[in-house]
């Protein structure tokens, strides 16, 4: 028996009901800070509500990047020792997966429409590898000079920059032609380090900031010009009282803006604190102290806390940025390196063991 006519409109707004109850679900859903542990053999969940360890994932020997899918139903891990990205469940922690890649991993990025893993390849024989994520299959390896370090995606996911060390380069690709499209090389052969971007009111690129080795601050890159048009130095102490340990090249390691696109914050290994700038303009607005070897950063959706990866002190430093001040650490994994933010409908807690 059909519908009657005067019965299909509230049909349709009882389907754009759920429709939209699903949407909310999954825009309030849990926020989980993932915390990759460069040594050892886990990931480690952190509820920003409690500020506490809420669950591990484990089996995943030196665990590089960590990022979840657009729908928060997996969780991507790039394993160095097996040279795979690992696909972890995310309401069990289980590893469903574990795709083979090119070589051994860095870092990973995901497309905001969820089909589109990227994983950073390093070495002179490096680049990116794409992964479908419906077909849970590396479809397509594209070379980068050098290798990759960080795959980053650009804020309207039209585009992924792979950062060079060896090649002093980065390199945008375009993830719909899923080529190299341009690049931009730096002064004097300073590798690419970290990056992030600052977006336009339609949500396109404006800005690119760059850390590069052996500087201690970052590179400010034009999107449109395509070119660098400015370098920030970060505050800095004498080289008698700088912290010598970690630094590995890379004296600042980690830069990200706010989710709000009002403030940047950047690392320092040199001197042991995260520095803060506004957005646009990039004026200083000032400095927390956290662990000897600030490593990398991330931040709830709501721009309020800022989460910092000490991978000498094996912790993580919460940073409350209204009031610009450390609030806690958490004590995590060996060598806590790379994190992200992620939310999910649902979230395993504890340990899923693999």
């Amino acid at each position: 028996m059909s519908v009657s006519s005067s019965r299909r409109p509230w049909a349709l707004i009882a389907v754009f009901a759920i429709v939209a109850a699903a949407s909310l679900h999954a825009a309030t859903g849990k926020t989980i800070i993932i915390q990759s542990n460069s040594a050892g053999d886990r990931v480690t969940l952190i509820d920003p509500a409690t500020d506490t360890v809420v669950g591990e994932i484990t089996g995943i020997e030196v665990g590089h990047g960590v990022q979840a899918s657009a729908d928060g139903s997996r969780i991507y891990v790039t394993n160095e020792s097996l040279a795979t990205l690992d696909v972890v469940d995310a309401p069990t922690l289980k590893i469903i997966k574990r795709i083979p890649l090119t070589g051994p991993p860095n870092n990973v990025a995901v497309r905001k429409d969820g089909l589109r893993v990227y994983a950073a390849i390093t070495g002179n024989n490096g680049g990116v590898d794409i992964i479908d994520t419906q077909k849970l299959e590396k479809i397509k390896f594209i070379r980068v000079l050098g290798g990759v370090h960080n795959p980053i995606m650009t804020p309207d996911s039209k585009f992924v920059v792979a950062g060079s060390i060896g090649g002093a380069m980065a390199t945008v690709i375009d993830t719909q032609l899923e080529r190299p499209i341009w690049s931009i090389h730096f002064n004097d052969g300073e590798g690419v380090r970290v990056f992030c971007f600052d977006w336009n009111p339609d949500g396109s690129t404006r800005r690119m900031f760059v850390q590069l080795s052996n500087f201690h601050g970052f590179a400010v890159v034009d999107w449109q010009k395509r070119a660098e048009v400015q370098r920030i130095t970060l505050p800095s102490i004498p080289e008698s009282e700088r912290n010598k340990e970690g630094i590995q090249g890379a004296p600042a390691h980690g830069i990200l803006v706010s989710p709000d696109g009002k403030q940047l914050w950047t690392t320092s290994k040199w001197n042991s604190r995260v520095y803060g700038y506004s957005i646009p303009d990039l004026k200083y607005l000032g400095e927390v102290k956290v662990g000897l070897v600030p490593d990398w950063i991330t931040y709830t959706p709501d721009s309020k806390k800022l989460y910092v990866a000490n991978a000498h002190d094996n912790n993580v430093s919460v940073i409350d940025l209204v009031a610009r001040r450390e609030i806690t650490k958490i004590k995590v994994g060996q060598i806590p390196k790379r994190n992200s933010t992620g939310i999910f409908p649902v979230i395993g807690t504890g340990t899923g063991t693999n």
